[in-house]
């Protein structure tokens, strides 16, 4: 290592919302991502990624601490639970071991202000001021003359309209992160090595990406929306299905292809911005001695099979990028690698830790990337009410069980990655779900037992009743003028969220 450190600087970065498959490197033929395909040559992408929990908060959990939400305690979107203080985090485990810690960008935790470990956060919590303040991103929007304006584009944090940028180009959130983390790297100190969280806040929405980006999207085509027989029919679906569906109702197909391009144009905005980021690594020297993982709290389904946003465990939700780069010459991660093993959030801190040398704590239930376990089955669970969702995969095989109804979806991902062929009452893969349904019985902790969803060792779910739809009166947490700043009303209550 270069200077007077003995350990390996670390740059961990989180995009929000962003599927796996969508990555040049991954084969998507629409979507422009040099930056990130480049560093997957450089290292090492992970195919079978997932978000045991694929909504934004218990996401985060499950990366900070390297815990199952059975242990952290959140499946749910607890805007008010406190990080448990007995879950060491990995800016704790980092800066325990000498590290300078600092974070840039979303950290989705309450009270919003807590550092959970970090020497330093500078914040943008999309537009969160009711949980407590104060934003550094809104900081910096009044110190350039706009307090309380980055809403004022009129689009919504939780659905799919979209319109270019409405400030300077320097003020949008993916530019102010970028550049606060070149700055941060920049004013290190020079004594100790480094752990720097980089954490943007797209592409997930509000859908307001720059209009260069946008314009660069016009000469393509995005593909059409995935369908399959299974997802055709509302009233087939799932009563989870049916919550989702009513919050976001089908978008004809020209209106889908804008939304795409939209939404294709944060994520390239996004992969240039990264080479700011990247740039100053090198120009700084540390390049060759910094280790670099890039993933995602979740994806987007963007339309596929009807749906839209998280929450649910098919690949465009579930299934995330994972990208590892090693410092220079370390074979543990090799070069222009692809890896299929089953890998989650849990597994970042102890690869991170293991990279750098350092002993995970005993809290940490996560596998190492880079080490020769690998797991058979990695489960998930979202929510504990009818929405609620889990999910069984083997590396080939995943079982998604809705209790609500007691429904269940498998697909064959090695035959059908885009799981059109619905193969749960397939008597020929009556044995893969047994499988994992024992995998589910086995994972199931909290409501799955104490309401008798998971009882006697099998798989029971319960009667939802008949589905009542709701309309929207919050415009799916609509956000308005955050100049004077908005007050703390029912910082509890849930938004953006199907019902």
């Amino acid at each position: 290592m270069s200077g007077t450190q003995a350990r390996p600087n670390v740059l961990m970065i989180t995009v929000d919302q962003w599927a796996g498959p969508m990555l040049g490197c991954a084969g998507h033929p629409t979507v422009l991502t040099p930056t990130l395909d480049q560093l997957a040559r450089n290292g090492t992408r992970f195919t079978r990624a997932y978000s045991e929990t694929p909504i934004c908060i218990p996401a985060r959990r499950t990366l900070m601490t390297g815990t199952t939400t059975r242990t952290h305690g959140d499946r749910v979107f607890g805007t008010t639970n406190t990080m448990p203080k007995h879950l060491p985090t990995i800016a704790d485990v980092f800066r325990g071991a000498g590290y300078q810690t600092t974070c840039v960008g979303k950290l989705h935790v309450y009270p919003p202000r807590d550092r959970i470990g970090f020497d330093n956060v500078l914040l943008s919590e999309e537009g969160r001021p009711h949980l407590g303040g104060p934003d550094d991103h809104d900081i910096f929007l009044a110190d350039h003359g706009q307090p309380g304006k980055q809403f004022l584009h009129g689009m919504n944090n939780n659905n799919y309209m979209h319109r270019a940028w409405h400030l300077d180009e320097q003020l949008h959130v993916t530019n102010w992160a970028s550049f606060a983390m070149a700055r941060e790297i920049r004013r290190r100190d020079p004594t100790r090595p480094a752990f720097w969280y980089l954490s943007y806040t797209h592409p997930h929405p509000p859908l307001v990406p720059l209009q260069t980006y946008m314009d660069l999207y016009r000469q393509f085509t995005p593909p059409p929306a995935l369908t399959a027989a299974w997802s055709e029919r509302f009233e087939d679906q799932p009563f989870a299905l049916k919550m989702a569906r009513n919050y976001w109702p089908a978008l004809a197909p020209h209106v889908l292809e804008e939304v795409r391009r939209a939404f294709y144009a944060l994520c390239t905005h996004v992969d240039h911005q990264l080479r700011v980021v990247i740039g100053t690594l090198r120009e700084e020297g540390l390049l060759d001695d910094t280790i670099i993982l890039i993933t995602a709290d979740h994806g987007d389904m963007l339309g596929d099979h009807g749906l839209y946003a998280k929450r649910t465990y098919y690949e465009g939700s579930a299934n995330i990028p994972c990208i590892l780069v090693g410092c220079a010459g370390d074979a543990r991660v090799g070069t222009d690698r692809v890896d299929d093993r089953l890998v989650g959030l849990v597994d970042v801190m102890p690869t991170l830790l293991d990279l750098a040398g350092i002993p995970a704590p005993p809290t940490a239930e996560g596998l190492s990337m880079v080490g020769p376990q690998k797991r058979a089955v990695l489960t998930g669970d979202t929510l504990e009410n009818n929405g609620a969702c889990r999910m069984a995969h083997d590396g080939r095989h995943k079982l998604i069980w809705y209790p609500a109804g007691h429904r269940f979806h498998l697909f064959d991902l090695a035959r059908d990655p885009g799981e059109c062929e619905e193969r749960s009452e397939d008597p020929d893969y009556a044995g893969v779900r047994s499988r994992l349904e024992q995998a589910l019985v086995e994972a199931a902790w909290g409501t799955d037992l104490d309401l008798g969803w998971v009882r006697d060792g099998a798989l029971r779910g319960f009667d939802p009743g008949p589905f009542p739809g709701r309309p929207d009166r919050s415009l799916s947490g609509q956000r308005g003028l955050h100049y004077p700043q908005p007050p703390a009303v029912a910082p509890d209550k849930m938004v953006g969220f199907p019902s």
